[in-house]
């Protein structure tokens, strides 16, 4: 099936596409994000997006979205694609869509872990079904919307602008933004940007209380400003990198100031972007691999952990550690609460039942040229992303929350054995990490071919 358009081009060359649609909710809500705290929302900053890029070369069409939300579900992805699919006869493995991860939007994902919180409701099923049908909107707008188009494939590096590793400050990071940038052949003017870059937007806490997209939103503002052409946002490897170390308040302002620097920083990178393309092979594979999740401990062991995480806590409060010590020691203190959640679902038997329902989980690969671009549920830490592109036989971006979610983080095996926050409310153990890395190696190999010459 092909778009209604006029503008075809070269049946050879490659189209592209952009389309948004406002998915922020029409009522207050529950902002999500933040355990123990009754965020109600109260209005909206900047609105919450479903962004769209749609790419077609010689019959191949992928499609990009990024939706600014803390997470998405399997079930919501496919109902997503199915309404995608029925419109424009793309195949659904050859959508991607990832959440921004976003901690000032709705909830639209039940964890395990947040079973035992109070303050944190059931998802909306109303709010599920508009944000989906905004987000097929928006996909369905870019396809409609395809011209002939011509892109450059660049990356920039972002190191100490937007933050770096939250639990340990020299460890591992990952500074690389990836970066498509695509224009009309008609007359050379930008069309889209598409981002791949790995960090928690978590500049704003549980004192706000009003919609937003966090930091990105002021990155994907400044870009789109600069360039006139929309912008796709994606989430990289950043199951263990936040601002946290690099914040100086936690306000706005902060985020305005955080996420202008990196949108001026990816627009260095794309304004001395190498030469353009219009012959640009296309490709998209996806393959599901078992999961196999985690056991917990009884009850009593889960509390034990849960009464020493505090008192490390108030200790460190007592002696006035600084903000990054004391906010990882904090949110410690939440991960083991969330394992004594789980200890008490292992008990009644509704943690086997999550077991049962995520033992598949996809891993998506598309080719754009000589670079792919992957899909991953949940939040992996970054050693894993970094595994990936040290090993990989192109360039590559790694999105993650994409085409689900993993009820929480992928953590290392020496993160594990550290018991933090991220590895204690984790649902699945740290050797799953690596399952990822080796299906994704074998998936971009199958997409390799021989790189296209640069049209004239």
């Amino acid at each position: 099936m092909k778009a209604e358009n006029s503008d075809v081009g070269d049946s050879c060359g490659l189209r592209a596409g952009f389309g948004r649609a406002d998915i922020t909710p029409l009522n207050p809500c529950f902002l999500v994000g933040y355990p123990h705290v009754e965020r109600i929302s109260t209005g909206t900053h900047d609105p919450l997006f479903a962004s769209a890029l749609c790419l077609e070369s010689a019959g191949c069409t992928l499609i990009f979205i990024s939706v600014d939300l803390l997470f998405i579900s399997p079930e919501w992805t496919r109902d997503c694609r199915a309404r995608i699919s029925a419109v424009t006869g793309i195949p659904p493995g050859n959508i991607l869509i990832g959440a921004t991860h976003t901690h000032s939007g709705p909830q639209t994902v039940d964890l395990l872990v947040w079973k035992g919180d109070p303050v944190v409701p059931p998802c909306d099923p109303e709010y599920l079904e508009y944000s989906c049908a905004g987000t097929a909107r928006a996909a369905i707008e870019a396809w409609h919307g395809l011209t002939a188009a011509e892109i450059a494939v660049t990356s920039a590096n972002v190191s100490g602008l937007a933050g770096g590793n939250r639990i340990d400050p020299s460890g591992p990071e990952d500074p690389e933004a990836g970066l498509v940038m695509v224009r009309r052949m008609a007359d050379g003017t930008p069309l889209a940007i598409l981002a791949v870059y790995g960090m928690h937007p978590t500049v704003l806490h549980e004192d706000s209380t009003l919609f937003s997209g966090d930091f990105i939103a002021f990155t994907r503002a400044h870009l789109e400003k600069a360039f006139g052409a929309g912008v796709v946002y994606l989430n990289g490897v950043s199951g263990n990198q936040s601002p946290r170390r690099f914040v100086r308040a936690q306000t706005f302002a902060e985020a305005e100031r955080l996420g202008q620097g990196l949108g001026l920083r990816i627009e260095e990178s794309l304004r001395s972007a190498g030469r353009f393309q219009s012959k640009v092979p296309l490709a998209a594979s996806t393959v599901k691999i078992l999961i196999e999740g985690k056991t917990f401990p009884p009850k009593e062991v889960a509390s034990a952990r849960l009464d020493a995480a505090k008192k490390n806590y108030e200790e460190l409060k007592l002696a006035e550690a600084g903000h990054a010590e004391v906010r990882t020691a904090e949110c410690t203190v939440f991960g083991a609460e969330e394992v004594l959640t789980l200890s008490m679902a292992e008990a009644s038997g509704e943690a086997e039942a999550f077991r049962q329902k995520y033992r598949e989980a996809e891993v998506q690969a598309f080719r754009v040229g000589d670079t792919a671009i992957v899909g991953w549920p949940g939040e992996f830490f970054v050693e894993y992303g970094l595994e990936v592109k040290s090993r990989a036989p192109v360039k590559t971006f790694i999105a993650t929350m994409a085409n689900g979610e993993l009820q929480g983080y992928i953590v290392t095996s020496e993160a594990e054995i550290a018991g933090g926050y991220e590895a204690q409310m984790a649902v699945f153990p740290a050797a799953m990490g690596k399952r990822f890395v080796e299906a994704t190696l074998r998936l971009i190999q199958t997409l390799r071919a021989p790189s296209p010459e640069a049209s004239p």
